[in-house]
């Protein structure tokens, strides 16, 4: 970073397309296709990386990942490292490599997530202090852990399941502007979201992302180096990035209705020098209902306990007064493991270039992009520009 402003930009993209089921193929294969569109998107030869982050897992190979993944990819980059943020790691990995390349570690970054999902999922080892002080009292999951959010919610706000479902019908909404969302050609109303199964209550089938298999894949590089850069697009810029971890276990959490996420947006706003009211896109990390809800109150676009009452009054589409999860959202697009937090990434992008085919903005210039790991307790928030 230089000065109080990070100066990176993005200048390639690349994304593999859901799945429910990838039979025979490779996380490190995934990674390998989504880098190879990234590089192909940017124009890059794939001598120029030389930086690489990657997420904590690659399937077989959970050591020496980073090692993995450049051996495979026939890269020798001088910066690498592993970027564990669960669903917060791909926006976390954007403003690391705008660091590293200001410190003078890198000149272009590939940051790429991805993961195989096979039919029969094996079962993880996880040894970590949830095992203690959470999963005896009943609390084992992700579903457990955010149903508890969403009660409290309701507690203390009296918001209603209509009102959580609408946002889940609104990405349904959104998802068929995108032919590669896991639901394209599948709309489904607020009716149809509180008609799914219950799974923890209060939480609906369909308020749940859906696991899928996929991949992204972006590139980074400093600003003055991408545009002196021969590219098939033109930057998207680094305006601001903010980060807190605050927990693991819910047990130890500090709040069930407002999170990290709060302030990390507060800081990539003051960063980018501009309000939530300059903000054309909202790519907001969406893995529930409540999580997404939580954030628009954090975001300061309304009250605590008024997101309900807030996206009533508004279209929330490509061609609305807000344009919220275009590419619809990991509850609408698919959530394909850690690559599901960048998949929001990928989205501000293609948004603020302009190649946002069937579902461009009118005019978007500035993006405000969150990531949100284990439950609501590691958060990144990003500010994407069209402008330096």
């Amino acid at each position: 970073m230089s000065g109080t402003r990070p100066t990176g930009a993005i200048v390639g993209v690349g994304e593999l397309t859901p799945t429910r089921t990838t039979s025979g193929k490779t996380t490190l294969g995934m990674l390998a296709e989504a880098s190879r569109l990234a590089l192909e998107d940017s124009g890059l030869d794939r001598d120029r990386i030389d930086g690489l982050l990657v997420g904590p897992q690659v399937g077989e190979t959970p050591q020496h990942v980073p090692a993995t993944v450049a051996e495979y990819l026939g890269i020798t980059p001088r910066m690498s490292n592993v970027v564990d943020l669960g669903g917060a790691s791909g926006p976390g990995m954007i403003w690391r490599a705008a660091a590293a390349i200001n410190a003078g570690m890198a000149t272009a970054v590939l940051c790429v997530l991805g993961n195989h999902r096979e039919p029969v999922p094996s079962r993880s080892p996880n040894r970590n202090p949830i095992r203690e002080f959470d999963v005896p009292f009943g609390a084992s999951g992700a579903n457990t852990a955010y149903a508890l959010l969403k009660t409290r919610h309701m507690h203390d706000f009296g918001t209603t399941d209509e009102q959580f479902a609408s946002l889940a019908a609104v990405s349904r909404a959104n998802a068929q502007s995108n032919p590669d969302a896991i639901f394209y050609g599948k709309p489904i109303d607020t009716a149809g979201i509180l008609a799914s199964p219950m799974i923890a209550e209060p939480l609906h089938l369909l308020e749940i992302v859906m696991p899928v298999a996929g991949g992204d894949a972006v590139i980074v590089m400093g600003a003055e180096a991408a545009e002196a850069a021969t590219l098939r697009h033109a930057p998207v810029y680094l305006r601001g990035a903010g980060e807190m971890v605050t927990h693991r276990a819910m047990s130890q959490a500090p709040s069930y209705t407002t999170g990290p996420l709060k302030p990390s947006m507060a800081q990539a706003l003051a960063q980018a020098g501009i309000g939530i009211d300059r903000i054309d896109l909202l790519s907001l990390y969406d893995c529930y209902t409540v999580m997404l809800a939580i954030t628009i109150e954090d975001a300061g676009l309304c009250a605590p306990g008024q997101f309900g009452a807030w996206a009533a009054g508004r279209d929330l589409s490509h061609t609305g007064d807000v344009a919220l999860n275009t590419h619809g959202g990991q509850l609408g697009f698919g959530q394909a493991d850690l690559a599901g937090g960048m998949s929001h990434v990928v989205e501000a992008v293609r948004q603020l270039r302009g190649t946002a085919d069937g579902r461009q903005m009118a005019d978007a210039a500035l993006a405000l992009v969150t990531g949100n790991g284990a439950t609501m307790s590691e958060a990144v928030a990003l500010v994407l520009g069209r402008d330096r």
